[in-house]
This record gives C-alpha cells, sequence and structure tokens, in this order.
C-alpha cells in the first residue's frame, strides 16, 4: 500500500496528519505536484514534480495509483479513476469516496460546475476549517486501523 496525494490544493495541515502517518506506519506518501512541495527528510515520504497543466498530476497519480492504494484528493474524476484501478480516495476534508457514492459525487460536481459557468453560483466550497483537518484525521485512522485488521 501506498498513499498518493494530490498535492498542488491539498492543505498544508492535511500534508502534516499524512507526514506523522508515514511516520508512525511506514507506509509510502508520494505527493505529486507541479512545483517542489517542502517535505520532512524520511525515507517514506517522497514528491514528484509533474509538468505544469491542466491535470497534470491527477494523470500521473491515475496512472500510477494500484490496488490497494489510497489517493488524498478533492478531485472527484480522479476519485473515480483510483476506484476503478481499485483503490481508495479519500478528500482532505475527510469524505471516503467508494464505488457506491462515487457516482452520484460526479453529477453533482457536474451540475454546480454547469451552475458555476451559466453565473449562478459564484466562489467554491467553504473555507478549510479545524473541524474538516478532525474529519480527515478520524477518517485515516479508520482506514488504517481497518486495513491492519485485514
Amino acid at each position: 500500500m501506498q498513499i498518493w496525494v494530490d498535492a498542488d490544493a491539498c492543505p498544508a495541515a492535511i500534508k502534516e496528519i499524512l507526514f506523522r502517518v508515514a511516520a508512525r506506519t511506514e507506509i509510502p506518501v508520494i505527493l505529486v505536484a507541479n512545483q517542489p512541495i517542502r517535505t520532512p527528510r524520511s525515507l517514506y515520504i517522497r514528491s514528484i514534480i509533474v509538468s505544469g497543466g491542466f491535470d497534470v498530476a491527477d494523470q500521473h497519480i491515475a496512472q500510477q495509483v494500484e490496488k490497494g492504494d489510497l489517493v488524498i484528493t478533492a478531485d472527484v474524476p480522479l476519485a473515480a479513476r483510483v476506484i476503478e484501478r481499485g483503490g481508495q480516495a479519500l478528500n482532505p476534508r475527510g469524505e471516503l469516496y467508494t464505488a457506491e457514492n462515487i457516482g452520484e459525487r460526479l453529477s453533482v460536481r457536474d451540475f454546480m460546475d454547469e451552475l458555476r459557468s451559466g453565473g449562478t453560483i459564484t466562489g467554491g466550497p467553504a473555507a478549510f476549517s479545524k473541524r474538516d483537518r478532525e474529519a480527515f484525521a478520524n477518517q485515516i485512522d479508520r482506514l488504517l486501523a481497518s486495513r491492519a485488521r485485514e
């Protein structure tokens, strides 16, 4: 198992949680971004810099992810690709994407994109909060505990 991180838009607080997870569990954490990402020295943490461009980091992760890997991303289409390949996807707010809910999440995402492009809705998601950070930490702990039991 590896943990892949769509790191360009991942909140710093989530990266810090993942750095602690890597140190505690010795599970490799790989951050993928189109710019350098500061990481602590660790055998279990590395970053990959991809070229700039639309969805280049997402494409890299989707091509590399293997069955059983976990991907941290807020990008719903990337999450769908990860699930198709047998991985799991978790967003930085602690929501686990699954085969059961990814279709609905894609539909909502597409609908919201239509509303935004039509000017009906402006702005994006709410600011990242302490509650989001706690939800993420709790969810990743649950995921890792369930994998340890398996």
